[in-house]
């Protein structure tokens, strides 16, 4: 199973630097992950209703579970609590995050790096986006209604080619379901 693969080079990982990675470390990336999996589908779908949350919220809990986590939430409406203080415990501005931006900006070149931080502007949580200053005003609202009608019109190939790495291409359209 995928999830006990990722498990694995975790600890791998962790047996390479001599030291575990911290549970909040996990549990940080696996409530991003649910917040970007509800959010991302609300600004391009729809919103979802408080049942399909909460099935999001499961389905990643179990994979929490699966990795070991413990004390993880035991509902959606938990979750949002917890999630909130651990982004007000865990989450800060540092050196390695302007890093991590310089990266971005060198390894996706000027216009997709700029492409994500207007994304980002739509997807991150309020306390994310004001640590990184990054205003709310965004180009990106116009650009995802003709997003929805390429996709509406199963043109997206055309838009990936424009978009993604060339190299990554077949990789990222062998990911996609097909109708």
């Amino acid at each position: 199973m995928a999830i006990d693969k990722i498990t694995m080079i975790h600890k791998s990982v962790e047996n390479n630097r001599g030291m575990q990675i911290p549970d909040w470390a996990y549990r940080d990336v696996l409530y991003m992950l649910i917040h970007y999996s509800i959010a991302a589908f609300e600004l391009l779908e729809r919103k979802l209703t408080e049942s399909e949350k909460e099935e999001v919220f499961e389905v990643f809990c179990r994979v929490g579970q699966r990795m070991n986590l413990v004390d993880l939430p035991n509902n959606y409406s938990n979750w949002l609590v917890d999630r909130e203080h651990h982004l007000q415990q865990n989450l800060y501005k540092s050196e390695f995050t302007d890093d991590l931006y310089k990266q971005y900006r060198v390894h996706l070149g000027f216009v997709r790096y700029h492409l994500m931080i207007e994304v980002q502007k739509l997807l991150l949580p309020k306390h994310s986006r004001e640590l990184l200053k990054l205003s709310k005003f965004t180009i990106m609202k116009p650009i995802l209604n003709i997003y929805q009608i390429v996709y509406k019109y199963r043109l997206e190939g055309i838009l990936k080619k424009c978009i993604l790495p060339k190299q990554y291409i077949d990789r990222i359209n062998a990911l996609d379901y097909k109708y």
